[in-house]
């Protein structure tokens, strides 16, 4: 089995590239549904997140709002970002990366016992700022330009061209450049473009998957 992980920046499009590899055959999971999943009420990373980020984050139904984990964790858009805001951003990941990690892991040896020539791909963030890219035995970088997602980045949180670059910008600040992770990566697609553009990109790329795979 093909172990591969699919990351990018802020708002590149990893999830719709994520869906055009499993739409091809790779077995595929998120790493943001894992998190998701992992803080619904009673579990140990909930109580966790809870106790150091305060009851002010949850919803009327005890469930974890993720707006305004991100609030607090990111803090206030209107401030600039700072030492205490990377901080509780790295608190925020120590809690929850290595059980998303540990999940993640518990999925691909199951693919690997179901499919052993498949390709299973883990779809995450921050694959290299978490030291975890030797867990992959190639890794796909999303990337695209600056105007693209910031445009992706206004519509997906509903926010004017203004507020959305403010906050774009802090949450960047805690990720690793994109050219950097261009380096690193194995393969990369430029989702500037259009969606048929990132088809062909990924239908290159997954022949060679599978070529690896089998």
């Amino acid at each position: 089995m093909l172990r591969v992980g699919l990351t990018g920046g802020i708002a590149c499009g990893k999830t719709a590239v994520g869906e055009m590899f499993a739409a091809r055959g790779a077995h595929l999971i998120q790493a943001d549904r894992i998190a998701h999943d992992l803080m619904r009420p009673g579990g140990t990373v909930y109580n966790q997140v809870v106790l150091h980020f305060g009851r002010e984050i949850l919803q009327a139904d005890g469930r974890i709002d993720r707006q305004k984990l991100a609030q607090a964790a990111f803090g206030d858009p209107s401030q600039t970002a700072g030492a205490s805001h990377a901080s509780r951003i790295q608190e925020l990941n120590r809690i929850v990366h290595p059980a998303v990690v540990a999940a993640q892991e518990e999925w691909m040896a199951d693919i690997g016992r179901r499919d052993p020539h498949g390709i299973a791909m883990v779809e995450a963030a921050l694959i290299l700022e978490a030291g975890v890219a030797q867990r992959f035995d190639k890794l796909v970088v999303v990337a695209c330009s600056r105007d693209v997602r910031l445009q992706r980045f206004a519509q997906r949180l509903h926010l004017d061209m203004d507020a959305a670059r403010l906050e774009m910008e802090r949450r960047m600040a805690a990720q690793m450049p994109d050219e950097e992770k261009a380096r690193r990566a194995d393969y990369v697609i430029d989702n500037s473009g259009s969606l048929v553009d990132a088809e062909r990109q990924v239908d290159t790329i997954m022949r060679e998957l599978r070529r690896t795979a089998g």
